[in-house]
């Protein structure tokens, strides 16, 4: 063909011409439509502009399309044991190529004289199916009602009409057919897919159609359609062969519908995902649908059709959990069900909103990050119950904070994490003490020192062991800052929460390389000498604290100072130990140091014997020469500060025998 070219430029055309008409001899119809397909072929390769020879090729088709069914050819089909649907499939891909070389860059009356000549001469679902798939969708779409019309009157022998419905259904997703004709189209296509009995065929047309009342129809068309979907999947357990396209099926529908109080109100949806029994397929299908609420649902939302709908699909995936799943799957579960928790609002009914935390617990035990945050939810209403009434609690409010702190007292035991569950328990001690829910409050503290003990002395980090005594000491600090304003409970002892915690701390096993043990009874002699004010520097609203239960009271200072006199002796006794070692006489200097400014901001001036002791402190800091300098000149600073502000003789005397490094 290609040495045409160096006749003329129109011997291309002439050329396709004349194979075209010889082609028409030959009278396997099999053989003759691969002929024209690959003369198709040719001239699309040697001469792209020539297109005159396409529509012949194609017409001699549709005239000659009777042959397929001559004696001849079943004579041979039967010789050759060859079934007349598996001959017709043959036919395809010949087909398929010539529509797609007329159709390219085709006018659309070419196109429907097509129609109008298979119409009347190629009436068949082989040769419409072909023309489907290979013509514009736009051009389908428009003339959809046409094309329906023609599947209805075509000829299916050795070819199913489903894969004609099926086909025109993927072209109308592609284009939208016209407004007013749309309903029409799904009632007239699913009469005839509804009335397939091979749930094959059948889920093969369903699986496309979902999409045309999703786009198209309102629920009640999508809940028609799903009653009709089950009927078809239940006989005879159909589903448990088609799960690949009843999965595709959800994932098309949640992709379309993101109103999900319209999803879970359509009756037939839930028992369509519970015909998913495979536990592992209903689990994925169960995750396209929550991670569609996620993506979709930014506002949240109070209706209790969604809620509950929701709250099932979680529970399905909280219950594939077991001790063979992945922590990667895990986390995977849980932060899908904790961003449907948190988009779950009953506006200012915040009862109602607790005991659907309730039920969450109840459904979710078993992941700790749902857990952990319930805790911290319920705590968020408490906080926020506070606001709502500005601290001025009524009975019901009041019941209802004490509720809240029930919930979290029972639930914070299941954390497994004892750092988490730590914080958890200080953090809600605190709001409890802001709810003026002081008992509770003492419920909360106490757990947490008495969990201070199943603190381990490493944790796994990046791989590593790494000492937890860091986080240790900045929780407790934390701790200590709260027990200044917790008030004492009436039938115990004073201080008894601190002095369980100095308990726990002198049990303790603490590294004896570092200064963390050292640090915390420097801090809790910070407390102390606060804890003997006659007014806190800060307080909790209608909290009365120690200040104004006890106000001085001679029992109460009494307590204060046998504390402080073993807080004070422990002291000592670490600071002779760090002195008998040369390589810890850094770590002495700067105990020595510390104690100095905290003797400095609380003593009581008129003591000489305190003064006294600043000073042997200062000069054990000072003796060895390795004190931190920078430490050393803070000391100064604060004693010469002290001694210009209040101008007090003990102050000034200690500011001049301090001396700064050079």
């Amino acid at each position: 063909m290609r040495c045409y070219n160096f006749l003329t430029k129109d011997e291309f055309a002439e050329a396709l011409g004349r194979l075209t008409n010889m082609i028409r001899g030959i009278g396997n119809p099999l053989v003759a439509i691969y002929a024209r397909c690959y003369l198709c072929r040719v001239g699309v390769l040697v001469a792209p502009h020539v297109r005159r020879h396409l529509l012949p090729n194609l017409y001699d088709y549709i005239n000659s399309y009777s042959q397929i069914n001559s004696d001849h050819v079943n004579n041979v089909l039967a010789m050759q044991r060859v079934d007349f649907a598996d001959y017709l499939q043959l036919f395809i891909p010949g087909l398929e190529w010539m529509l797609q070389c007329v159709a390219n860059r085709a006018q659309d009356d070419v196109l429907e004289d097509i129609l109008e000549r298979s119409a009347s001469k190629c009436n068949t679902s082989l040769f419409l199916h072909s023309v489907i798939e290979t013509f514009s969708p736009s051009f389908i779409a428009s003339r959809s009602a046409k094309f329906v019309e023609m599947i209805k009157s075509c000829d299916e022998t050795g070819f199913s009409k489903h894969h004609l419905h099926r086909v025109l259904g993927m072209n109308l997703l592609l284009s939208d057919p016209p407004a007013e004709q749309r309903m029409s189209i799904l009632r007239d296509v699913w009469k005839d897919v509804t009335k397939l009995q091979d749930p094959s065929d059948y889920i093969r047309c369903a699986e496309v159609w979902i999409e045309f009342p999703c786009k198209h129809a309102g629920k009640k068309s999508i809940n028609t359609f799903l009653g009709d979907l089950m009927k078809h999947m239940t006989t005879d357990r159909a589903f448990e062969n088609h799960y690949p396209q009843l999965q595709s099926m959800v994932s098309k529908i949640v992709s379309h519908i993101h109103d999900f109080s319209a999803l879970f109100s359509m009756d037939r949806f839930l028992p369509f995902i519970d015909i998913f029994q495979r536990e592992s397929v209903k689990v994925d299908v169960c995750k396209v649908i929550i991670d569609s609420f996620v993506r979709h649902q930014s506002e949240p939302t109070a209706d209790p059709v969604t809620i509950n709908g929701l709250m099932y699909v979680c529970k399905v995936l909280h219950d594939s959990i077991d001790a063979l799943s992945l922590r990667d799957e895990e986390r995977q579960i849980a932060n899908y069900i904790v961003n449907f928790l948190r988009r779950v609002t009953h506006g200012r009914d915040l009862e109602a909103h607790l005991n659907f935390l309730v039920d969450a617990r109840a459904n979710f035990s078993n992941l700790q990050t749902v857990i952990v945050y319930l805790v911290q939810r319920v705590n968020s209403l408490a906080v926020e119950t506070h606001r709502m009434v500005k601290g001025n609690h009524s009975r019901k409010t009041s019941a209802f904070v004490r509720a809240c702190a029930a919930y979290t007292f029972i639930t914070i035991p299941g954390v497994t994490d004892v750092f988490t569950r730590l914080n958890l328990y200080l953090l809600s001690g605190q709001v409890a003490l802001l709810n003026q829910a002081v008992t509770q409050g003492d419920s909360f503290f106490k757990s947490a020192v008495s969990a201070l003990s199943e603190v381990p002395q490493t944790q796994e980090i990046d791989g590593s062991q790494r000492s937890t005594e860091p986080w240790l000491v900045a929780f407790v600090n934390q701790l200590l800052s709260t027990l200044l304003v917790v008030p004492d409970h009436p039938e115990r002892e004073p201080l008894w929460l601190l002095r369980g915690l100095m308990q726990v701390i002198q049990e303790y096993a603490w590294d004896e390389k570092t200064d963390s043990k050292a640090q915390l009874y420097l801090n809790i002699l910070s407390l102390l000498c606060a804890a003997g004010q006659d007014e806190y520097c800060y307080t909790i609203r209608k909290v009365e604290s120690n200040d104004q239960l006890y106000g001085a009271d001679r029992k109460f200072i009494g307590a204060l100072s046998q504390i402080i006199n073993s807080v004070v002796d422990e002291l000592f006794e670490m600071l002779k130990k760090l002195g008998s070692n040369k390589e810890t006489m850094a770590q002495q200097a700067t105990l020595a140091l510390q104690l100095v400014k905290i003797l400095l901001a609380h003593m009581d001036a008129r003591e000489t014997s305190t003064a006294q002791l600043v000073m042997k402190l200062w000069n054990l800091a000072n003796k060895t020469g390795v004190a931190n300098k920078k430490i050393v000149a803070q000391t100064v600073s604060i004693a010469k500060s002290l001694g210009d502000r209040t101008g007090i003789e003990v102050y000034v005397n200690i500011a001049g025998r301090f001396t700064a490094p050079a």
